[in-house]
């Protein structure tokens, strides 16, 4: 995709701005945009005191009330300390909003333009936003040194230690269009999900952009080995490329259990509208099954039924059948946080926010980015255990003996 023009006027501000700032480095850059933050603040109060005086400095007046000069005032910033003159009036009433009275820091501006991005909202429309709230405007590059002053909290996040035993783990896959060296690909973002001993969902890891393989998913398993991770019960995620070697290698006791929504979303994609629900409650009949010589019987008629009409819609249920089955050892409410998609939905909704919000993400880094704080927002809800936890806990510590905390 061609790069966006920028307008005129843009060029010759950016034109100006090197001319006036003789920018050369990055940090050339930083200083300018601090320097135009102060003065677009300054600019603002002026035009604050000119509302509240009725009349503007060149201007006579007949109101008692007239400027009084300057005070000095040192606003904090996360691009450090920037220094303005707040105007002053001759009967002492005059407040400022943009900067009120007694107030030094200003960094909440950034912390929403974070939030906003945080929400999936594109550069413009945060500078739309952020220009409604604050009265000015700021450019994509000033959001994205402002985001990026979150990575080394994101590469903290990806390297913190974890727990040692898992009960479940959920790996889910979400694809994004994103800007690549000057092409726009499909990138898939890999979300790891764990169940804690406490019931407490948590996200381990976000993975973005590699090719699925063996090795890949070797590597990704080994990651959370070498975080502190020793034990995982149940593993349970879609057909990935590699998955189910990589897990016998990493967590050879771990059982890999085939995603039972994608399976069923997958099935339904072969089959027309008309006939979906008819189909997907006889898909029910499999996975609901009271143990699994029903579900295969179960599955063999629902086969027989339709195969006639969708020849291939059943075909994975037989070649899957085998990392299908381990949930029918279990009751009903472990078959629920196993094979529901509850645990995950809330983050789903999260980063599907993102993809409406932007067709096209600039580059790896901003997805990351976008990603991290999206999680960050959806997770901060996460207080309560999963439903039923203490009966769902009992019932592994039985069918995986001595391998859960007593």
């Amino acid at each position: 995709m061609a790069r966006k023009k920028l307008s005129e006027g843009k060029k010759n501000i950016i034109a100006g701005l090197i001319e006036e700032y003789n920018i050369q480095t990055a940090e050339d850059i930083q200083e300018a945009l601090k320097d135009l933050l102060g003065g677009t603040i300054q600019e603002m109060l002026e035009a604050e005191l000119d509302g509240h005086l009725g009349y503007a400095s060149y201007e006579r007046s007949s109101n008692p009330d007239y400027r009084n000069g300057t005070k000095p005032k040192k606003l904090k910033s996360t691009y450090g300390e920037i220094p303005i003159d707040v105007p002053q009036d001759r009967n002492g009433d005059f407040e400022p909003k943009i900067v009120p009275k007694r107030k030094k820091d200003i960094s909440e501006i950034e912390q929403k333009i974070i939030s906003l991005y945080a929400k999936g909202l594109s550069t413009r429309q945060i500078s739309s936003v952020v220009n409604d709230i604050y009265g000015f405007e700021v450019s994509d590059g000033m959001i994205s040194d402002i985001t990026d002053k979150i990575i080394p909290q994101i590469e903290e996040w990806q390297n913190r230690p974890l727990s040692e035993i898992y009960p479940i783990v959920f790996i889910d896959c979400i694809h994004f269009s994103v800007r690549d060296e000057h092409i726009i690909k499909k990138l898939a973002a890999y979300i790891i999900l764990g169940v804690n001993s406490d019931g407490m969902k948590e996200v381990l890891s976000i993975n973005v952009g590699e090719n699925e393989s063996a090795k890949y998913w070797l590597g990704v398993l080994n990651s959370l080995k070498n975080r502190g991770v020793k034990d995982i019960l149940i593993l349970c995620t879609d057909g990935l490329t590699g998955i189910k070697e990589s897990i016998a290698t990493a967590f050879p006791a771990t059982e890999y259990q085939r995603c039972i929504f994608h399976q069923v979303r997958n099935t339904l994609k072969r089959v027309a509208e008309k006939d979906k629900k008819a189909f997907a409650n006889d898909l029910k009949t499999i996975y609901h099954a009271a143990d699994e010589e029903i579900g295969h019987a179960n599955m063999l008629k629902v086969k027989e039924k339709w195969d006639s009409k969708y020849p291939n819609a059943m075909k994975r249920w037989d070649e899957n059948w085998d990392v299908l089955t381990p949930m029918f050892k279990f009751s009903a409410e472990v078959r629920k946080v196993i094979y529901t998609t509850n645990a995950i939905e809330s983050l789903n909704s999260a980063y599907r926010r993102l993809n409406s919000q932007r067709s096209v993400f600039p580059s790896p880094t901003a997805l990351t980015k976008a990603l991290y704080l999206a999680t960050y927002e959806a997770t901060k809800k996460w207080r309560m255990p999963l439903r039923n936890w203490g009966m769902v806990y009992g019932e592994l510590s039985i069918m995986y003996e001595g391998r859960l905390p007593e």
